[in-house]
C-alpha cells in the first residue's frame, strides 16, 4: 500500500491490488473496476490511487490527479464500447449526494438511455 492510501479504505485496497476486483483499466494515477451493485448494463468506478475522501477534500496540488481522472474516463468508456451511444459520469459527494464509500470516485454508466433528473 502506498503512503498516500488509507489502510482501512476498500477502494485503496482495490487500487493497491490488496483486494481483488474486476479491473477494466489501470494506470499510474487511477484504477477502474466494475461496480458490485451496477445501476446500468455498464457501471464502472474510476478511483484515484491517492486517497481523497471526496471532491470537497481536493487541494490545489490535486489538479493533475483530476486531469488524470478526466482523461481516463473517456478511455474507459471507449474500451467498454460506450462512446458511440454515450455514457454518464457521476461523482457523489457526502451522504445526501449518495456517496457510500469515502474515497473519491467517478461512476461511469452506460449501455442504456439515462434519465433526467437522475435522482
Amino acid at each position: 500500500m502506498r503512503p498516500d492510501q488509507q489502510p482501512n479504505c476498500i477502494f485503496c485496497k482495490i487500487a493497491s491490488g490488496e483486494l481483488e476486483s474486476d479491473i477494466v483499466y489501470s494506470d499510474a494515477e487511477c484504477v477502474a473496476f466494475r461496480d458490485l451493485n451496477p445501476q446500468a448494463p455498464v457501471h464502472v468506478l474510476l478511483v484515484p490511487r491517492k486517497h481523497i475522501a471526496n471532491l470537497n477534500d481536493l487541494a490545489p496540488e490535486d489538479s493533475g490527479l483530476m486531469a488524470a481522472l478526466g482523461c481516463a474516463a473517456p478511455k474507459v468508456a471507449a474500451q467498454l464500447g460506450l462512446t458511440e451511444d454515450g455514457y454518464r459520469v457521476v461523482a457523489n459527494v457526502g451522504r445526501f449526494g449518495g456517496q457510500s464509500v469515502d474515497h473519491l470516485h467517478l461512476h461511469i454508466l452506460g449501455g442504456r438511455p439515462m434519465r433526467w433528473p437522475p435522482g
